[in-house]
């Protein structure tokens, strides 16, 4: 039994265990100088832009912001929540928070909150927010299966710059990556089997398209690419195919330098080409549907591969909120929590 505190303590809670679930970032809205803020702060992570910070300085601030901001916000235009004036990520992000608010409401002492790495609400106000609830104690989960620099490690960073400011830091714990986790693929491959019998159509190829990353950032040691390649033989495993049912690529490359190969836009144009008539891309990297799936892969991705000769086009669903995708985060979160409970 736990002594009284003395009269002369100050009011604090405590004894609480925060989950803090972390997705890439969104801007507030499409329009330009939400558009800028945003993109500023993406795009002068160190971890994610890794030229030479002087020069960038200039490029960045330069032909960058001023011409972007008008690109970005017309692909999220296309695909913007205007119900609830958000992005699609912001909507299911928070849904994903909800559902699992209520899988742990059993848990009364659990706290589960979101932010974004980039944008609102910030990692700093919400585990902030999650200590001043009496947590002392946080499970922080990037919502990266596949680790890189570039996504997980700069979430990290910026936790961990909340905490250089807390004169009483919570203890953190840090959910790691789950690209071979066999409850998550499960969940993905559910998940497209499911997408695959709604179509009306059986596709030819199927293609597991993953964001991009600079090929020296892989020179240099980042595990990303390995991990990428394991979800993809994992899942054709699963589904008893070979490579050339199922193709792996990589997406969204940005500026001049050489980004890991295949592209998916190069592939899907050269699908098209070659007589491929049927195609479906499934985005196994991505935890949410956000501006690179909706716009990127279902809209672009389908202009060019009818363009080039292909006649019907699918971009299948990421796990969002679903059943199947919540099953698995909530597993991942109560293994990551064991000790605590």
């Amino acid at each position: 039994m736990n002594a009284p505190l003395p009269n002369s303590h100050p009011s604090v809670r405590y004894g609480q265990i925060g989950v803090l679930i972390v997705n890439l970032g969104t801007p507030d809205g499409t329009s330009y100088w939400p558009m800028r803020r945003y993109l500023k702060e993406f795009l002068s992570d160190r971890r994610v832009i890794e030229v030479n910070p002087f020069i960038w300085w200039f490029i960045l601030n330069g032909p960058v912001l001023t011409k972007r901001p008008f690109a970005s916000g017309e692909a999220y235009k296309s695909i913007w929540n205007k119900e609830r004036d958000e992005s699609p990520l912001r909507t299911i992000t928070r849904s994903q928070t909800e559902i699992l608010a209520k899988e742990f409401a059993g848990e009364p002492r659990i706290h589960v909150d979101w932010a974004m790495r980039y944008g609102s609400p910030s990692i700093k106000s919400r585990l902030t927010a999650l200590q001043e609830q009496g947590c002392e104690r946080i499970l922080l989960v990037p919502l990266y299966p596949q680790y890189s620099a570039a996504t997980t490690a700069t979430v990290c960073d910026k936790a961990f710059d909340a905490l250089k400011e807390m004169r009483w830091q919570p203890t953190l714990r840090i959910a790691p990556p789950y690209f071979d986790d066999p409850e998550h693929i499960d969940a993905l491959v559910t998940s497209m089997k499911s997408s695959l019998d709604t179509l009306g159509f059986e596709p030819e190829v199927v293609i597991a398209s993953f964001h991009g990353l600079p090929l020296s950032y892989f020179q240099k040691g980042d595990p990303y690419h390995c991990h990428c390649a394991k979800t993809a033989r994992l899942m054709r495993e699963a589904m008893g195919w070979d490579d050339k049912k199922f193709v792996q690529t990589f997406q969204s490359r940005f500026g001049k330098e050489e980004w890991l190969q295949p592209y998916t836009d190069k592939t899907i144009e050269r699908l098209a080409k070659e007589g491929v008539k049927r195609l479906a891309v499934i985005t196994p990297g991505f935890a949410a549907d956000c501006v690179e799936t909706l716009e990127e892969i279902a809209q672009e991705g389908r202009e060019i591969f009818e363009e080039h000769g292909g006649e019907v086009f699918a971009a299948l669903p990421c796990l969002n909120d679903s059943a199947e995708g919540m099953t698995f985060l909530s597993s991942h979160i109560r293994r990551e929590l064991q000790g605590w409970l």
